[in-house]
């Protein structure tokens, strides 16, 4: 078992106006139930997946559910919509019951909570394991903020983190721990269910190929209601073959052999499921020449290598995905106030990642190589004078051990190093 970074934030204020409906989305598999059954042992699991019995429990009235039903676990509940408005009567009418309400799906987000539970409720998203949480051992241990973190928890304060770094990755007393969860994330993802330890290799990869499966035939034809999966199927592996590549909907609709408007649709669900990121590009200086297309990214490593149904070694661009996707979830466990990135100019300046905090900017180029050089930087260095707030630091993220400086305000940091 791994604790989970959100689980601090997720029990805050439980019990207590907006805190006694707490909506806990992610994509399968992330763990919700068993987060959520861990945080509130006294409440009621109620699965919403059967569908002899979710039809009953939609029945029940308000004064049933504060009578049978006052604190309560829904699973599944985006597969019964009219359960959150009963939910809803319940917050209304009945002041102590509290809910959790859990879904694999964005879709209960955009259709149902944001419009029945606007001020009612706390929505949390869980993704992934973190590279700190494959590095817990138990519901006792604490998760120890990774580097990265520490920085973009008190960005005004980020230089004493970067003056604490170590000349070396292999002067971290944690190395040895860093390492072998760094190797798992890049080999498997963070999926729970993998770090089980009695699974061999072959058992992880056959999980991780099932689980593809699953995400076709269950959430996506259950949810979109797609009669035939073959041409979202051919667009799910052509866009793992395109990963932190700018999305071309034309060039895409050409590929895969369906129109632009369905190709935007696709893209929406992916996205809407987490299973892909869309990195926006940063656009907000008039007098640039600045790409406007988002960046794709697949969220989790071992689902994409199911996906391409290959097992090994990455390509680069799945390396750049697979960091991207590491520090999108520690953005998002923290949870932080910070807005994600990429950036390039039409004449081939680029920034793998941009983070924008209240403060200003980090900046990130992301190398697979196993040693830093200078011109690794090259873009980083004129990146500020394009941005409208100051640029507080920027990194190079590379395989390469030791720590070094490329330039003022620019860092060359191992990765697991500095996000373990």
């Amino acid at each position: 078992m791994n604790n989970r970074t959100i689980a601090q934030y997720a029990s805050r204020g439980s019990g207590k106006g907006i805190g006694r409906i707490l909506v806990l989305t992610g994509a399968r598999e992330t763990g919700k139930k068993t987060l959520a059954r861990h945080l509130f042992p006294s409440h009621a699991y109620v699965s919403i997946e059967d569908p002899v019995t979710r039809g009953d429990y939609a029945r029940l009235t308000a004064a049933q559910w504060n009578l049978l039903y006052p604190h309560a676990i829904l699973d599944e509940v985006q597969k019964q919509p009219p359960l959150i408005e009963s939910i809803k009567s319940v917050y209304d009418l009945f002041p102590d019951p509290t809910y959790v309400l859990l879904s694999s799906s964005q879709f209960l987000l955009l259709e149902k909570v944001k419009e029945s539970l606007a001020g009612r409720c706390r929505i949390i998203e869980l993704y992934p394991l973190t590279l700190p949480e494959l590095e817990s051992s138990g519901w006792d241990e604490a998760v120890q903020p990774s580097l990265f973190q520490q920085c973009l928890l008190d960005s005004s304060s980020a230089q004493k983190v970067i003056d604490s770094f170590l000349p070396s990755f292999n002067l971290d007393p944690l190395m040895a721990r860093k390492d072998h969860a760094w190797r798992y994330y890049v080999r498997y993802g963070g999926y729970p269910a993998l770090t089980d330890i009695d699974m061999s290799d072959k058992d992880r990869w056959e999980w991780l190929a099932m689980y593809v499966k699953t995400y076709l035939e269950r959430d996506i034809r259950d949810l979109a209601e797609f009669r035939d999966l073959d041409p979202f199927v051919r667009m799910q592996r052509y866009l793992a073959q395109q990963t932190a590549r700018t999305v071309n909907a034309s060039a895409i609709s050409q590929e895969v052999g369906v129109s632009v408007k369905t190709v935007q649709k696709y893209l929406n669900y992916f996205e809407l499921n987490y299973q892909t990121i869309m990195l926006p590009s940063w656009k907000r200086n008039v007098n640039k020449r600045l790409t406007k297309t988002p960046k794709l990214h697949f969220l989790d490593n071992g689902v994409l290598q199911a996906v391409l149904r290959k097992q090994g070694g990455v390509t680069g661009h799945e390396f750049e995905s697979l960091v991207v996707a590491e520090m999108f979830k520690q953005i998002k466990c923290l949870p932080l106030s910070t807005s994600p990135y990429h950036l390039r100019t039409h004449d081939g300046k680029e920034v793998d990642l941009l983070l924008e905090t209240s403060e200003g900017y980090f900046a990130f180029e992301i190398k697979m190589s196993d040693h830093s050089v200078a011109s690794d930087a090259k873009h980083l260095r004129s990146v500020e004078a394009i941005l409208d707030k100051p640029l507080l630091h920027a990194f190079v993220l590379s395989n390469d051990p030791v720590t070094r400086t490329l330039g003022d305000g620019i860092t060359a940091v191992n990765v697991a190093y500095f996000l373990g």
